[in-house]
């Protein structure tokens, strides 16, 4: 068994053991927290059409709710709850439930985010107009409720929480306009709810919950000799930003088999994009062949969607996705929905697999898919006035299956990592979920604000959902080597996928032992650090294993940045 405690101290780590103490919520109110959902809620409404949000409201017999052509049904059980809907006949853009309770100002609540997160995930009193997707959780300083909708929804679904209630939103468009189901009924979203037990921390309880989420889903320990607990290696991105060569990646696949330890868990060199270029790259299937000869695994990064200027428009999304960002036109997009472009699609797949890639990341499918980055999406993941061209799914569904295509072509024993997809939709389809957005080797307030964050308040997921990918960790001339250290150990104690980004000339001797000792910890099955923390820190510095306290620093000698990334 591999010593958690030598193995920081030989990175550097300076740990600082104290008693632990528990952190009690300012807010505690003190009364009992109760929050029912699977009853019926005390009101229903749906939005019809393509381009307004008038609302026409449902009247509920039983457990259907009617009208304007639409019946939706809300049948709660003990468990969970399955809400259905049908519209022979009309456009249906959203549906809205609304549960009636009276709920104290002083709560914290929690939500999760479309797809990666942007440093924005935190505790925060009750913001009436915020829009929680996905998952939502309630603590009262003793007691935490959580309930959302588990993964695979065929709809994009967010919560909100005021003292008056709770809604339920289910967003059922087929890019910015109503879906036409036609004939079919469709189950778009199963409830579900979970209370803590007496002594169980927030983390605990947002884990519970995620596990309840996952409902059925079981994830694989292995895809081919690879096990999915034990992702870690090499990412060229952060040092090179495109500007890589065979050459450099060779490289880091050396340092990366020195640094590793032995035994059968091999680790992994992933070439980011800028491989396109035959003059640096003239073989790709040659260079996976030589990472591997070093007894490392090969993996690619790809963008599937993204479509040449010269594509038929009839294979394209329509540039009206991008709403208000109209310089964003110039990213053409294949149409998943067409099969002629669906085919294009999974060929990048299936080239990256014929290559020789054990590790496949694919990139960039919400941004192309829907236009919009996940931070701007708010309570609409995309703007109006626009379809795929088939319109009898949701914009859930379409990507859901998608996934499923590119899983598919992918191969079982192939690990795939998704990143700028929605983990909710991904969820035991994809081996890996980069949680976040992007980290920098530049500039360490970009990781600090992005990479903690996202590390900390979407760990409950890993390994239930996916392998969490808090993204990687850079390790060059220009971000301190006393921060990139910390991030290092952190990201190595979370039982998450650490991949690094090695510039050349900043790897010295304390870089390798630091390196090594957290590649060790990777490939070992020791316990998971949390944060303690998190409800008060929105880049937790207090992360724990039982009662063994490790503290980080975060901030650089000039203290955080006050403007936007």
């Amino acid at each position: 068994m591999i010593n958690r405690r030598k193995l920081l101290q030989s990175a550097g780590a300076l740990l600082s053991t104290y008693s632990a103490t528990t952190l009690a919520s300012p807010r505690s109110t003190g009364q009992p927290l109760n929050i029912d959902l699977l009853r019926q809620p005390d009101s229903a409404r749906v939005f019809l059409g393509d381009a307004t949000d008038t609302a026409h409201a449902l009247q509920r017999s039983g457990t259907n709710w009617s009208g304007a052509g639409v019946d939706v049904t809300y049948d709660p059980g003990h468990e969970k709850g399955s809400v259905r809907l049908a519209a022979p006949a009309v456009a249906v853009r959203r549906i809205h439930l609304r549960w009636n309770l009276t709920l104290n100002d002083r709560l914290l609540i929690l939500g999760d985010a479309w797809e990666r997160s942007y440093g924005e995930l935190a505790w925060s009193g009750i913001l009436p107009e915020r829009s929680l997707p996905w998952y939502c959780l309630v603590h009262d300083g003793a007691t935490t409720i959580g309930f959302g909708v588990e993964v695979g929804a065929a709809a994009f679904v967010f919560w909100q929480v005021d003292t008056n209630g709770i809604s339920l939103w289910l967003d059922t468009r087929n890019g910015g306009n109503g879906v036409h189901l036609g004939d079919r009924q469709v189950s778009l979203a199963t409830l579900v709810t979970y209370e803590s037990q007496a002594g169980e921390s927030a983390f605990q309880a947002t884990r519970k919950l995620c596990r309840t989420i996952a409902g059925k889903i079981v994830l694989p320990s292995h895809r081919g000799q690879h096990p999915l607990k034990a992702i870690y290696g090499s990412n060229d991105w952060y040092y090179a930003y495109g500007k890589n060569t065979a050459e450099g990646i060779l490289r880091d696949a050396d340092l990366i088999r020195e640094l590793s330890p032995a035994g059968p868990v091999r680790p992994f060199t992933v070439v980011d994009d800028g491989y396109q270029d035959l003059k640096r790259f003239p073989d790709m299937r040659k260079l996976a062949d030589d990472i591997r000869s070093r007894n490392v695994s090969p993996g690619v990064w790809v963008r599937p969607l993204r479509a040449a200027a010269s594509t038929r428009a009839s294979l394209l999304l329509p540039v009206a996705r991008y709403g208000r960002h109209a310089g964003r036109s110039t990213d053409l997009a294949f149409d998943p929905t067409v099969p002629e472009a669906l085919d294009a699609v999974l060929s990048v797949v299936r080239e990256a697999r014929a290559w020789g890639y054990d590790l496949i990341k694919h990139d960039f499918t919400t941004y192309e898919l829907l236009g919009q980055w996940g931070n701007e999406m708010g309570a609409s993941p995309a703007v109006d006035g626009w379809s795929f061209q088939d319109r009898s799914r949701t914009s859930a569904e379409i990507i859901s299956a998608l996934y499923k295509d590119i899983r598919t072509a992918a191969g079982e024993d192939r690990i795939v990592i998704g990143c700028n997809t929605v983990g909710h939709l991904s969820a035991g389809i994809f081996d890996g979920q980069r949680t976040g957005d992007d980290v920098s080797g530049r500039d360490w307030e970009r990781t600090r604000r992005m990479g903690v964050n996202t590390l900390a308040f979407r760990l409950p997921q890993n390994g239930i959902f996916f392998a969490t990918d808090a993204d990687c960790v850079p390790i060059t001339a220009d971000i301190p080597w006393s921060l990139t250290a910390q991030w290092l150990r952190a990201v190595a104690a979370s039982g998450s996928v650490l991949l690094i980004s090695p510039e050349p000339g900043s790897i010295g001797n304390e870089q390798k032992e630091a390196i090594r000792a957290a590649f060790s910890l990777c490939a070992s099955s020791s316990e998971a650090s949390v944060p303690a923390d998190w409800i008060s820190n929105r880049t937790p510095s207090d992360w724990t294993v039982k009662a063994d306290h490790q503290r980080y620093d975060w901030l650089s000698t000039e203290g955080a940045s006050p403007f936007p990334l």
